[in-house]
């Protein structure tokens, strides 16, 4: 996994691991989550990745948008 880079320093993300259809999110507290383009959908995941990748507005983006909604708890 690498690291989420936390610019806004109030992240519940540590790290992420970008696979083709799905990205897998550890968060602060030890939870893992496999979010895919089944749930919540392909579109969201796209956008999960692309704010990984920024490493600023992935957890709001969680908050927000996906909740609950994902694919599997590792």
């Amino acid at each position: 996994m690498r690291p989420y880079k936390n610019i806004s320093r109030n992240a519940g993300v540590k790290a992420y691991e970008i696979g083709e259809h799905s990205i897998t999110i550890l968060f602060a507290d030890g939870r893992v989550y496999v979010y895919d383009h089944t749930a919540p959908g392909r579109e969201q995941v796209e956008q999960m990745k692309r704010l990984a990748e920024r490493g600023r507005g992935l957890t709001i983006y969680i908050n927000q948008h996906v909740r609950d909604n994902y694919a599997h708890k590792l």
